[in-house]
């Protein structure tokens, strides 16, 4: 579905065709046939889903059952399999979420709208209302690193780990992405620090269906890490 000579993505008025809905999957049979009928449910079957897998459980067969297009790969962490997931995505608005069922996706139409209003990036804010569901020591860490990032960057930001948002897909197709454990702060890093029109728009947060795949401290190492390195090279780029 391109665009004509005349028209910009800015021009367009995207709907749920334009949609592309990613995520990289593991082991998440509990909650991913959930995930996958509320997006289903909210966009009336018209967005294109992609899970990029590495699991043994039957994660792939259910997602396959609700018309996901299934990208099978070696298990090689977070980022590795939700960059595929992005970069295989074929429509023009690409939004990001997790197969865990924390994230709402009642608010595909509010981060669309968003993007039709001409932001480039939608970037959920868990943070904005408490996320009181998300353990004391996330929370902690999350609210550490959009403090590390808003000093390393020079502008604020509120969430910098969040794992829902909408790209334009000019943006995440022109931008080389380097971070595996880190990646979802990468994601917003760079855009912002390119100049990209940037929204954080507050959503809610659930309690995630099954168990956790992050190490809270070897993981929270690694994403400081990512955030800093990161910021540095948009910097003095």
């Amino acid at each position: 579905m391109g665009l004509t000579e005349t028209e910009t993505s800015e021009d367009r008025e995207y709907t749920f065709e334009d949609l592309s809905v990613v995520m990289g999957t593991y082991n998440e049979a509990e909650a991913i046939g959930t995930v996958l009928a509320d997006i289903d449910d909210v966009t009336d079957g018209a967005a294109e889903v992609v899970c990029v897998d590495g699991s043994t459980d039957a994660t792939p067969e259910i997602a396959r059952e609700h018309g996901a297009r299934v990208i099978e790969q070696e298990p090689q962490g977070y980022g590795v399999a939700v960059r595929e997931a992005v970069l295989s995505a074929s429509r023009p608005i690409v939004v990001t979420t997790d197969c865990d069922d924390t994230y709402p996706m009642d608010r595909l139409p509010d981060f669309l709208a968003a993007i039709n209003r001409g932001y480039d990036v939608v970037s959920g804010d868990r943070l904005y209302h408490g996320a009181e569901t998300m353990p004391a020591l996330n929370r902690f860490g999350n609210e550490a690193f959009a403090v590390m990032a808003s000093a390393l960057m020079g502008k604020r930001v509120h969430d910098t780990t969040t794992g829902m948002r909408a790209y334009r897909s000019e943006v995440v197709e022109k931008i080389e992405w380097t971070e595996n454990t880190g990646l979802s702060a990468e994601l917003l890093i760079r855009p912002l620090m390119r100049g990209y029109d940037v929204r954080e728009l507050p959503i809610e947060y659930r309690e995630r269906k099954g168990e956790t795949k992050l190490d809270p401290f070897k993981g929270g190492a690694e994403i400081a890490k990512s955030i800093i390195k990161v910021s540095l090279e948009e910097r003095f780029r």
